[in-house]
């Protein structure tokens, strides 16, 4: 029995959460939410998310929300994964700077950029600086080796993996040689492929 819930709507940061769970290889059940009837915004929804967005995932009694919270909530919850460095390894501190990076700056330089936000007068006040220093520095980050950590696949490369894959896709993230060979790589994961294929059925059920 599955004492995961994973409430997800393909078109939403859920995908990530979904790549991740996958990773993870653990039963769980999908509670899927359409927007276009509202369903990220009923009472039963907003009693586990009050934002009403989604992702949300349901451990037991615990519910965790924000996908980089889930993705690292489910690499400490299922060590077997190996999908996060020991709490004493010096890698902790890399897997935990970019995955962050990714939540704290690189999605809000994407959308800022995405919807031409207006540069504002002291860049120093916003999280992430500038558009252009965030790049640079997402790029050192995905160059380092094959994967974030190296050769070692973690959780901080599911959650950077679906930043760099969205902004591509969504044409907000500078089309760089660099993050178009991480996707790549990261894109061979059956865990990635098993999650995109599933949302692909899901969109298709829904039109």
């Amino acid at each position: 029995m599955a004492d995961i819930t994973f409430f997800h709507n393909p078109q939403s940061r859920g995908r990530i959460a979904h790549w991740m769970l996958e990773e993870v290889g653990v039963p769980y059940k999908t509670q899927l939410l359409r927007f276009d009837r509202g369903e990220h915004k009923t009472p039963e929804y907003l009693a586990v998310n009050p934002m009403g967005k989604i992702p949300a995932i349901k451990h037991g009694d615990l519910v965790v929300t924000e996908a980089a919270a889930i993705c690292a909530y489910l690499a400490d919850a299922f060590p077997a994964a190996n999908l996060a460095p020991p709490a004493d390894s010096p890698e902790r501190g890399t897997y935990y700077r970019w995955m962050f990076f990714g939540a704290g700056c690189v999605e809000p330089a994407i959308v800022d950029h995405m919807f031409k936000r207006p540069p504002v007068d002291r860049p120093g006040a916003l999280g992430y600086g500038s558009y252009a220093d965030t790049l640079n520095a997402l790029e050192q980050a995905v160059s380092a080796g094959q994967f974030i950590l190296g050769d070692r696949f973690s959780a901080a490369d599911v959650y950077v993996g679906s930043e760099i894959g969205w902004g591509l896709m969504a044409k907000a993230l500078e089309p760089r040689k660099a993050f178009q060979e991480y996707l790549a790589r990261c894109a061979e994961r059956p865990a990635f492929k098993r999650a995109a294929a599933q949302d692909e059925k899901y969109m298709k059920a829904w039109t």
